[in-house]
């Protein structure tokens, strides 16, 4: 367990070239740290600074000699992000600069942060509540507008007030309990019974529908993963090329070209699409080959999404039916070759399955808009739509879930015998302990740790 009382210290921006690299400190001896090693030509230190000021000087290591002119800015205990007296070196980008800046701070007195560790800082001091601070690691990942904005509500406290009510309601039904049994057995009053039974039914409905948002949170979050598959030498190689709008996998006219998977990701109105080009699927004499294979059922499994490729020219054959109806809640047919002929005679297509014409050759090209349409009719998400206090993380869906099997039980226990409506109390309470762990108002070291692990130094 790291020492909250140590004052910690870490370069902020990301490596490389850069206009500006900033260093980040945190902790009851950030300012006079930053007396130590900042020079100004007014000669006034970063302590005497006021509040969410700053200052123009140079950056010196212990010996006196100049790493860097930079402006330092001064943020006093309770108004920064972390609540304690924090101080941020602005300096020039580049590697050199800002690790030279970073030795120096150590040197006078900091230690290094551990990843997230100014984060946990402003959890520990009740800035943010868990579910916030989760939100940030989740911000700074985002890969798409919609994400970042998914993130940005979380971080807002939109989810956490959700959860809190559900909290507060739990809370109070574990206190309406707890008094109908001071009462004997047989005189539990009936309408102490009501109040109990019916927050609790509520309560369960509430907990079901925040669980149900975990499916549209977590493909803003992670993206949509789509395998392109189909028989040999249909145009899934080249339906990606087209989706991504450069040449990224090999085409070729002769069968099997592709024989592993090739991941390439796009954004289509706000959602980031993971593209899966597969290979080709038919039996084959070569080990390479059918390793292909395997691993394109492998990822069909998986997928969120299927674009099922076959030739217009063609009917389908019953594999590819066979196919088809196996994925039939996930899947949607690319008709390709349009060029060549539509086949108007044999199997259809079956009427519940999304499918798009297509003519994929460079000089046509036609039908992409389609299907990336079709896609985002298939997820029934838009970048358009209002966001609600979507579930975003594994861990939020993982404790709902336990929390939502914890009230169940008690409710169907709360109008048994006395001594099954103890052990419903228990699970009550156990639901109530799960809330506070997802707020963050009760929690474990481990759990902590397993959360800020992920997040980058100097957050």
């Amino acid at each position: 367990m790291s020492n909250t009382k140590d004052t910690i210290a870490a370069i902020s921006t990301a490596p490389g070239e850069a206009g500006i690299a900033i260093i980040r400190i945190s902790g009851n001896k950030s300012l006079e740290i930053a007396d130590k090693i900042f020079l100004s030509p007014s000669k006034k230190k970063p302590s005497l600074l006021p509040a969410n000021s700053f200052a123009y000087g140079h950056i010196v290591d212990s010996q006196g000699n100049i790493i860097d002119e930079a402006i330092v800015l001064v943020f006093r205990r309770n108004h920064s992000y972390t609540r304690e007296d924090v101080v941020e070196i602005q300096c020039h980008g580049g590697r050199i600069s800002s690790k030279k800046i970073l030795t120096a701070v150590i040197e006078a007195g900091a230690r290094l942060a551990e990843p997230g560790e100014f984060t946990k800082r402003a959890f520990l001091n009740g800035r943010l509540d868990l579910i916030q601070a989760e939100a940030v690691i989740d911000l700074i990942r985002a890969q798409s507008d919609l994400s970042a904005r998914l993130a940005m509500e979380q971080l807002e406290g939109n989810v956490s007030y959700c959860l809190r009510m559900i909290y507060d309601k739990t809370l109070a039904l574990c206190a309406d309990i707890e008094a109908s049994l001071d009462f004997d057995e047989d005189e539990v009053p009936e309408i102490l019974s009501a109040n109990i039974v019916t927050p609790l039914r509520e309560i369960i409905t509430e907990v079901e529908e925040l669980i149900k948002t975990w499916d549209e949170g977590r493909i803003i979050r992670e993206g949509v993963l789509v395998a392109i598959a189909g028989k040999p030498n249909v145009g899934k190689s080249t339906l990606l090329n087209s989706l991504l709008g450069y040449e990224r996998a090999i085409v070729s006219e002769i069968p099997g070209t592709t024989r592993d998977l090739i991941e390439e990701q796009c954004i289509i109105d706000g959602i980031v699409f993971r593209f899966v080009d597969t290979a080709g699927i038919r039996e084959s004499e070569c080990k390479i080959e059918r390793e292909g294979v395997n691993r394109t059922k492998n990822i069909l499994k998986r997928a969120d999404l299927i674009l099922y490729v076959a030739e217009a020219p063609y009917p389908l054959s019953s594999d590819d039916l066979a196919l088809i109806s196996d994925f039939k809640n996930k899947c949607a047919i690319v008709m390709n070759k349009t060029d060549l002929g539509i086949a108007t005679h044999g199997n259809e297509i079956p009427p519940e399955i999304p499918s798009v014409y297509t003519c994929l050759i460079k000089e046509k090209n036609n039908g992409i808009l389609e299907i990336k349409n079709m896609l985002i009719n298939m997820l029934n998400v838009s970048s358009q739509k209002s966001i609600p206090a979507v579930v975003i993380s594994e861990r939020h869906k993982q404790t709902l879930t336990e929390v939502l099997s914890a009230l169940k039980t008690a409710s169907s226990l709360i109008n048994t015998e006395y001594d099954m409506q103890v052990i419903a109390a228990q699970h009550i309470r156990k639901a109530c302990n799960k809330l506070g762990e997802l707020l963050g108002t009760t929690y474990t070291e481990d759990l902590l740790d397993k959360i800020f692990s992920k997040f980058c130094l100097g957050k």
